[in-house]
């Protein structure tokens, strides 16, 4: 693990393997360890580069709001740093949706795109679901919202056969701090870019869990009727984690794609 200054915050990230480089990028309340599984089925092949997000894991967690245009400039200057002109992207749930905002802001610089259990719109009627989320973070820290997450985020067939794997996922909720979980809450609440993603040009691949209530297959649909050639793979048996719940699955399909 190594720790770089990037936009006046530090970023933990890790860097493995060698070809082409490709970027990983996790969920709200996890941090680049969610990725141990596919980082090392693609390393053989890729130069892996994974890191943790504004306000999550080993970078800073500062308070305020966080905006996804921040977020995606969190991307392009560890990029910078790290001299990655271009880089192929897997991004699950608020990775999906960075990955998004900077195949908009930065379409130069990626090669393909994976949008996992993601969506490019947050309905307001569950934005009162995401103010209470951000009012228990913000009394009780994340410990308040691991019980609410892991319902969403596994199915109970998966929690109860794979309890090792749910218990380290709790334990990276538990561990997010108040303000990162508060600032990227925020910025998720208010996601509304259906409109704009027409215009991501880097071929993509969107995955949706069968089983996914948080972000369901429907959302996935939208993202991929309205990006150009996307195409559309829904794994069955999976909800919101689906590279943690069906791991062969989802690793094939990203591997597949990025090897074009």
């Amino acid at each position: 693990m190594n720790t770089i200054r990037v936009n006046d915050i530090d970023v933990r990230y890790l860097v493995e393997g060698r070809g082409p480089w490709v970027t990983l990028s996790h969920s709200l309340t996890c941090d680049l360890t969610m990725w141990d599984g596919l980082a090392a089925v693609l390393s053989p092949d890729f130069t892996v580069l994974r890191y943790d997000t504004r306000g999550h894991g080993g970078t800073s967690a500062p308070d305020g709001s966080y905006s996804f245009e921040q977020l995606a400039a969190d991307l392009g200057g560890l990029l910078d740093a790290l001299d990655v002109a271009q880089t192929h992207y897997v991004g699950l749930s608020m990775g999906g949706m960075i990955g998004q905002h900077f195949a908009l802001a930065a379409p130069q610089r990626l090669r393909r795109l994976v949008i996992a259990n993601s969506t490019s719109r947050i309905p307001p009627e569950a934005g009162p679901l995401w103010d209470e989320r951000i009012a228990i973070a913000r009394a009780q820290g994340c410990a308040g919202v691991v019980e609410g997450t892991l319902a969403r985020w596994f199915t109970p067939g998966f929690r109860e056969a794979c309890p090792q794997a749910v218990a380290r996922i709790a334990a990276l909720i538990r561990n997010t701090p108040a303000a990162g979980y508060i600032g990227c809450a925020g910025a998720i609440r208010g996601l509304d870019i259906t409109a704009r993603i027409g215009a991501i040009a880097a071929p993509t691949l969107v995955i949706a869990g069968a089983e996914d209530p948080g972000t369901p297959p429907a959302m996935s649909e939208a993202v991929a009727a309205a990006i150009p050639g996307a195409r559309l793979e829904v794994i069955s048996s999976a909800s919101h984690l689906s590279c943690i719940e069906q791991p062969e699955i989802f690793n094939r399909l990203v591997i597949d794609f990025l090897k074009g």
